[in-house]
């Protein structure tokens, strides 16, 4: 009886010791190129139509930029901001312009000086659930609160797809 405990013994505890390694495996969702691509269209085309001259980025999950669009007679500026803009809204996991609002807020908040980092509307996180899985920002349009609304359009086009 002694004999047949201890393999059994030894096989429990290589099962406990194998089972972490997979309970460590993560499943996520990822934007992919064409959605990025969708998403940044459908934002640069909702302010084209307002007349704005505008710069648009999406990031991924890990903030990396997936697309960048840099509209006909947008300012030279623009390319960069939208693209912080969105780095913010991904990395603090809210719209830069909340973002915005926390720095006027407490002005001694250290991660505004983070780089790639801008406390500016324009950007919102693009969610599955509550999963924020990238970001779109952006820039050129007469206001934060427009650039913001162009976002609003990229993400709104995809959001039967954001499930």
């Amino acid at each position: 009886m002694l004999k047949l405990i201890k393999p059994i013994a030894a096989a429990g505890v290589i099962g406990v010791l194998v089972s972490p390694a997979n309970a460590e495996l993560l499943t996520e969702k990822n934007l992919s190129t064409s959605l990025a691509l969708t998403i940044a269209q459908a934002a640069y085309e909702s302010c084209v139509q307002q007349g704005y001259h505008v710069s648009v980025h999406v990031v991924g999950r890990e903030g990396q930029v997936l697309v960048a669009i840099r509209g006909d007679g947008s300012s030279p500026h623009t390319l960069e901001n939208s693209l912080r803009k969105a780095y913010t809204a991904r990395t603090f996991r809210t719209s830069s312009g909340e973002f915005a609002q926390r720095v006027k807020d407490n002005p001694t908040l250290g991660v505004v000086h983070l780089p790639g980092v801008i406390a500016v509307q324009g950007a919102l996180p693009i969610k599955v659930g509550e999963d924020v899985i990238g970001a779109v920002g952006v820039s050129g349009a007469p206001g934060g609160d427009k650039d913001e609304a162009c976002s609003k359009a990229g993400i709104d086009k995809v959001a039967a797809q954001l499930s």
